[in-house]
C-alpha cells in the first residue's frame, strides 16, 4: 500500500539553513570509572538522559535502514545526498552512545540489558511497518529533537554547569548534529508521501516511544538505586519531566500544523558558532570539550558567544 504513495509528485527540494550536513568525527574518550551520576546533585536527570542514551544504539540504525529504504524511492540528488549525510552523522552518533552505554551499566546498572532486550524487539517491529509509517515516525522524532536541541543550548547552565564534561560534550554536540540535518527526515516523508494525518501521528509515535523508553530505563536504574518511588524522587521526576516538556513541547506542537517545516525554525547563534568554531579546527583534531566551570558555558572554539 505505502509503495502506491511514493513518490509525491507535488514534492519540491528546499535549500537547507546550514551549507552542508558535515560527517565529522564523534568520539568523546570517555573515562573507564565514569560515574552515571555525571551531574552532581542531579540524580533523576543523570539517570534520565542516561535512559535516552540507551534508545540510541536501536533507534539510529532503524533510522538509516528506513531511510535507505525510502531512497530507492527518490529521485531528487540534492534530497538522496542530505540523506546520505544523514545517514552518517546517524552511524557515528550511535556507536559513541553504544560506548557510553556499556560504561553505564558496567559501572553500576547491568539491569539496563533487560529495556536493551525490549528495544531491540521493538524496533524489529517498527521495520515491518508500511515505510509511510516508519519516514512519518522518522520525522516525528526529529521534530523533537530541534526542540532538545534549544533546550541543551538555552539552558545550557542548569542543564550542564559543573557536570562531566565529556558527557555535557557528547550530548551538546549530538544535538546540534541533529539541528545540522533538522529537514532530512522530513523532506524525506515529503518526496515519498506528503500526507499531513500520518506525519501528525508520527509527531507522537516517534517522540513518546524514545521518551517512554528512556523513562523506563531511568526507572530501572532508580529501582536498583533504591529510590523508586520514595516521594522525593517523584518529586524530582516530575521537575526534570516538566522541565523537558516545557522547553521541547511548543515544537512537538508546531510539528502538529500542517503548515509544518522546520526551517521555520533559526538555528541558534551558539550552534551556529559551534559550527563556525568547528571549522577552524585542523584536520584530525579531537573535538574540544565544553568548559561546563565556566559559568556561561561558551562555545569551546576562540570565540565566545
Amino acid at each position: 500500500m505505502a509503495d502506491a504513495l511514493a513518490p509525491n509528485p507535488h514534492y519540491r527540494y528546499e535549500p537547507k539553513q546550514v551549507d552542508a550536513i558535515v560527517i565529522r568525527p564523534f568520539d568523546f574518550d570517555f573515562p573507564d570509572d565514569l560515574d552515571p551520576v555525571w551531574a552532581p546533585g542531579a540524580r533523576v536527570r543523570s539517570l534520565m538522559f542516561n535512559g535516552f542514551s540507551l534508545t540510541m544504539p536501536y533507534l539510529e540504525p532503524y533510522l538509516i535502514k528506513s531511510m535507505q529504504a525510502a531512497s530507492l524511492h527518490i529521485k531528487e540528488p540534492r534530497l538522496l545526498e542530505d540523506i546520505r549525510a544523514f545517514n552518517g552523522q546517524e552511524a557515528r552518533h550511535y556507536q559513541c552512545h553504544r560506548r557510553l552505554n556499556e560504561l553505564i551499566k558496567k559501572n553500576g546498572y547491568p539491569e539496563l540489558a533487560e529495556v536493551e532486550a525490549r528495544l531491540a524487539k521493538s524496533y524489529e517491529r517498527l521495520l515491518r511497518k508500511p515505510l509511510e509509517t516508519q519516514l512519518a515516525y522518522n520525522a516525528g522524532f526529529e521534530t523533537m529533537t530541534n526542540g532538545f536541541t534549544r533546550w541543551f543550548i538555552n539552558r545550557r547552565r542548569a542543564l550542564w554547569g559543573g557536570n562531566c564534561p565529556w558527557v555535557s560534550s557528547f550530548w551538546v554536540m549530538h544535538m546540534v548534529e541533529e539541528t545540522e540535518h533538522k529537514t532530512v527526515a522530513f523532506d524525506t516523508y515529503m518526496a515519498y508521501s506528503g500526507r499531513y494525518l500520518p506525519r501528525a501521528i508520527g509527531v507522537f509515535h516517534g517522540s513518546f516511544h524514545v521518551l517512554g523508553y528512556g523513562l523506563i530505563a531511568m526507572v530501572a536504574a532508580l529501582k536498583k538505586d533504591g529510590l523508586w518511588p520514595r516521594p522525593r524522587t517523584l518529586w524530582e521526576i516530575v521537575r526534570e519531566v516538566g522541565s523537558l516538556l516545557w522547553n521541547v513541547g511548543p515544537y512537538l506542537l508546531r510539528g502538529l500544523l500542517p503548515s509544518h517545516n522546520p526551517r521555520c525554525d533559526e538555528d541558534p547563534e551558539w550552534q551556529k558558532a559551534w559550527i563556525a568554531g568547528y571549522k577552524t579546527l585542523p584536520p584530525n583534531t579531537p573535538v574540544p570539550l565544553l568548559d561546563t566551570r565556566d559559568p556561561d558555558i561558551p562555545v569551546p572554539f576562540t570565540t565566545k558567544t
